[in-house]
């Protein structure tokens, strides 16, 4: 704009109040310009940005909400045949685990919330875990997809990290090895590199490795991933926040869900399925779902079933009160903002005059930042060892310290945040409201340069969740029920604007001993009834055991499982339980008492060796 204005004035030199006033004027609507969107799965900014109002004369409201132009909807694209109802084959599973501490001594306190994410985090890269579901995965590829479409069907796997990307991927390639399958090929797509460390499980020969999707997909030899999925090269495409949104691939039959998804997210995932191919509507489309249930899966779905509508619209004042909080928080003085926009608005503008504008302000951050940093580890400090006296006065009087030191630290991370949702929000609601201020204008190209130059120290609580004497001890992968979910006919469901801008609070860490959390955990699979016969880390120990026995794995590796058992495994098996610690006391007794019981656990162990598990 201002090179624009620069060329326009030509002799007449241009203030910096000429050129604000022309970047106010520039966000009004022009009544010569037309601007058009084209979506399947509108957001609130897109209806609220391009939606025409029932009442163009009055401003937007509850009562007169920005609607689209024209709509084609999913329902009427799937009654004329231009895509499928991806959701007529829906199967959800669900998974049911135990976790343990295998030496009781090592609990200790930690942040109950982080501690739950961790764990759900470590049990989902547990390889036991991940190739349960690839067993599951390519059985149900083999028998029911892989001949589709005249030996064409495709099928995406879609994780939930870049870790558990590639741990699918090694467990795929190996399953498919063992089970000597030829037409089966996975590539996996992930950015960047991947490595493990030790905290993460069942790490024995990843510690070092660097993952890519190049070393992992040798037989790409350059291609694009798209071109090389179409081709007979590759059946089954394993990924990781990749490929979810924009990837147009006819030949995909079958979708294997083990993310989270909810909202836009899970209706543009679960569309890659939705594109028509010849054969394709006769046969249909699967979804095996690991993660969601199926009431999340319509939930998201409704709303783009018909029309998108608004609930209500984005409150423009707001604005206002984020610009008043911004200016309290006392770490600019408006001088500064003023100071700014002449520096950066010149014809040949200086980045060093402009960044020392800034920093009087980012000093003032700093300054208060490391202050908090400092005081708030000082302050958990006492607090950790106050608790040690059970004194409960000092308890108090140290809590209430760590939590005034918490606050101030908060207060300066969310004056951060809040920089960055004033630009996006005023960016967002001019092309909308005209404000005709330049206050606003002012604030917003201060606000987008200072934001990046408030740097936050991370203060890496996690290391402090030790999760090294965490086993998973039971677990079972369940199929519930194989469903047409079936979208309601009105509608129902609408799209809520944000109305909460600049409100971010800090959360309250409340702590908790890491086996109670463990035990909250495992309350949740209560009425899955979890057996022996879905204990797992103490088959484990067991299949590490009798794994030194080199007469057993040669009678294993070379005779069929009916013969292998009649050798010298039963005996062994038999030495491996009474050999377990005391760590699996319980199980190893229950065992000993129940010869039938003993037999189903040494199959169990005996299908874990033989598969190299």
């Amino acid at each position: 704009l201002k090179e624009v204005l620069m060329v326009d004035s030509q002799e007449d030199e241009l203030t910096t109040e000429d050129i604000l006033d022309a970047a106010v004027a520039s966000r009004r609507a022009s009544s010569n310009l037309s601007y058009l969107a084209f979506t399947a799965t509108p957001k609130t900014k897109t209806l609220e940005l391009f939606g025409r109002l029932p009442n163009p004369n009055e401003a937007p409201s509850k009562s007169n909400k920005p609607e689209a132009y024209h709509v084609y909807s999913m329902r009427q694209a799937i009654e004329e045949g231009f895509i499928l109802d991806v959701l007529k084959n829906y199967t959800n599973y669900k998974v049911a685990y135990n976790l343990a501490m295998k030496i009781q001594g090592s609990d200790e306190e930690v942040e109950s919330k982080k501690a739950k994410v961790k764990l759900n985090q470590w049990v989902r890269l547990h390889d036991y875990n991940i190739s349960q579901k690839v067993q599951v995965i390519v059985e149900h590829f083999k028998d029911n997809v892989m001949g589709l479409l005249g030996g064409q069907a495709k099928a995406m796997v879609v994780t939930s990290s870049r870790k558990e990307a590639v741990r699918y991927k090694l467990c795929f390639d190996k399953y498919i090895s063992e089970k000597g399958y030829q037409r089966i090929h996975a590539m996996v797509a992930f950015s960047g590199e991947v490595e493990f460390n030790e905290k993460d499980p069942n790490v024995t020969g990843l510690i070092g490795e660097k993952f890519t999707e190049l070393n992992m997909n040798p037989n790409l030899k350059g291609r694009d991933m798209r071109k090389a999925f179409d081709s007979d090269d590759y059946q089954v495409m394993l990924v990781a926040n990749k490929f979810q949104t924009g990837f147009d691939q006819p030949k995909l039959c079958a979708m294997y869900v083990d993310k989270k998804l909810g909202g836009v997210e899970c209706v543009q995932t679960l569309s890659r399925l939705n594109r028509t191919y010849p054969g394709k509507a006769e046969t249909g489309t699967f979804i095996l779902d690991f993660f969601n249930d199926p009431d999340e899966i319509l939930e998201a779905f409704q709303p783009y079933c018909q029309t998108a509508e608004l609930d209500d619209v984005s409150d423009p004042d707001l604005i206002f009160d984020l610009f008043d909080k911004l200016r309290a928080a006392g770490i600019f003085q408006w001088q500064e903002v003023e100071q700014f926009c002449e520096a950066f608005l010149q014809k040949s503008k200086s980045n060093a005059a402009i960044a020392n504008i800034c920093k009087p302000a980012v000093e003032r951050w700093q300054k208060r930042y490391k202050s908090a940093v400092e005081a708030y580890k000082q302050a958990k400090d006492m607090f950790e060892r106050t608790k040690k006296t059970a004194d409960a006065v000092l308890i108090a009087n140290a809590e209430n310290s760590f939590k005034e030191c918490k606050q101030e630290k908060d207060a300066l991370e969310i004056f951060k945040k809040d920089l960055g949702t004033f630009v996006r929000f005023y960016e967002f609601m001019s092309q909308i409201v005209d404000y005709n201020d330049k206050d606003l204008e002012k604030l917003s190209l201060y606000a987008r340069n200072l934001r990046p130059m408030l740097r936050e120290a991370l203060l890496d609580e996690d290391d402090d969740i030790d999760l090294n004497s965490v086993v998973l001890s039971h677990y079972r992968l369940s199929k519930i029920r194989q469903q047409d979910i079936q979208l309601k006919e009105d509608a129902g469901e609408y799209l809520n604007p944000g109305d909460s801008l600049g409100s971010a609070k800090a959360k309250d860490k409340k702590e908790e001993f890491l086996s109670q959390i463990i035990s909250r955990l495992n309350e949740l699979f209560i009425t899955d009834e979890l057996t022996d016969n879905d204990l797992v880390n103490y088959a484990y120990t067991v299949r590490d055991k009798l794994s030194e026995n080199a007469l057993v794995m040669s009678q294993i590796a070379n005779n069929t499982p009916e013969q292998a058992m009649l050798g010298d495994f039963t005996k062994a098996i038999d030495d491996a339980v009474m050999d377990s610690n005391e760590a699996h006391q319980n199980q190893m007794m229950q065992l000993l008492s129940d010869p039938a019981k003993a037999a189903g656990f040494a199959r169990v162990v005996f299908d874990l060796l033989s598969q190299g598990k």
